[in-house]
C-alpha cells in the first residue's frame, strides 16, 4: 500500500528530474463553504433532474399506452414515497434552474466578489425554498 501512495507523490518536473509532490488535500481537508455547497448541489441536482426525466417519460408513455398503465403509475405516484419523490424533483428543478440563473450572471462577468458570492448563495436557497412551497400549495388547491 505505501508503495502505491508514494508512486502517486512522485512525478517529474520540466527538467526531468523525479521529485516528490504532495497529494492534493480534497473533501477531507477543507470545510465547506457556501460555494463549495451551491456547487456540488448544482451538479446533484442536474443529476436528479435527468433521472426525474426517466421518471416523466415513463408517466407518458403509461398515459399512451392504456388506461390501466396509467392508473397503475398514477397510483405508484400517489402513495407517500411518490409524492416525496415528485417533491424532490420540484426542489430540485427550481435549486437548479435559480442557480443556473446565478451561473448565468457569472458568465455575464457579475457577482465574483465574494460577498456577492454569498448573497447570491443565500438567494437560491431562499428562492428555490420559496418556489417549491408556492408550487405545492397550488398544486394541492388545483388538486
Amino acid at each position: 500500500m505505501s508503495d502505491v501512495r508514494e508512486a502517486l507523490m512522485v512525478g517529474r518536473n520540466s527538467e526531468g528530474k523525479l521529485v516528490r509532490r504532495p497529494l492534493s488535500p480534497h473533501l477531507q481537508v477543507y470545510k465547506p463553504q457556501l460555494s463549495s455547497v451551491t456547487s456540488i448541489l448544482h451538479r446533484g441536482t442536474g443529476v436528479v433532474l435527468g433521472i426525474g426525466t426517466l421518471l416523466l417519460a415513463a408517466w407518458l408513455v403509461c398515459a399512451a399506452t392504456s388506461d390501466g398503465a396509467f392508473s397503475v403509475i398514477q397510483s405508484l405516484f400517489a402513495t407517500w414515497l411518490g409524492i416525496l419523490i415528485l417533491f424532490g424533483f420540484t426542489v430540485a428543478l427550481f435549486y437548479h434552474f435559480c442557480n443556473g440563473i446565478r451561473h448565468l450572471l457569472w458568465d455575464a462577468g457579475r457577482g465574483f466578489e465574494l460577498p456577492d458570492m454569498h448573497r447570491t448563495g443565500r438567494y437560491v436557497f431562499v428562492a428555490t425554498a420559496v418556489l417549491t412551497v408556492a408550487f405545492w400549495i397550488i398544486a394541492f388547491l388545483v388538486w
